[in-house]
């Protein structure tokens, strides 16, 4: 009997936790515009440039794949060319805390 109290208020526990809010009432209402904006903000931060031109078709085939692959295997593979960014990442900070990234290439 005792176990069966146990599994029922945990149950019950389990269910008033769904009801909690995460704001309080004194920090306003929610903007529900802004929910999500730390993963709009961290993948615009991994796109270098949203509209790249290309001088040059890209050269891509399944030929070139499957050599890659057995390039791979063989463990002679090529190091990729470097590419340089039109967008400086440059670090440096202003105010307090944080501080500087790596320097832009």
């Amino acid at each position: 009997m005792n176990i069966d109290r146990i599994v029922i208020v945990a149950g019950i526990a389990s269910l008033l936790g769904g009801c909690a809010t995460y704001a309080s009432q004194s920090a306003g209402p929610i903007d529900s515009a802004a929910l999500g904006e730390a993963n709009r903000q961290t993948y615009a931060a991994m796109i270098i440039n949203p509209e790249p031109v290309y001088t040059t078709d890209m050269a891509t085939s399944g030929e070139m794949a499957a050599a890659a692959i057995e390039r791979y295997r063989k463990g002679t593979v090529k190091q990729p060319e470097r590419v340089r960014s039109t967008i400086s990442t440059g670090g440096g900070s202003s105010g307090s805390g944080g501080g500087g990234g790596g320097g832009g290439s």
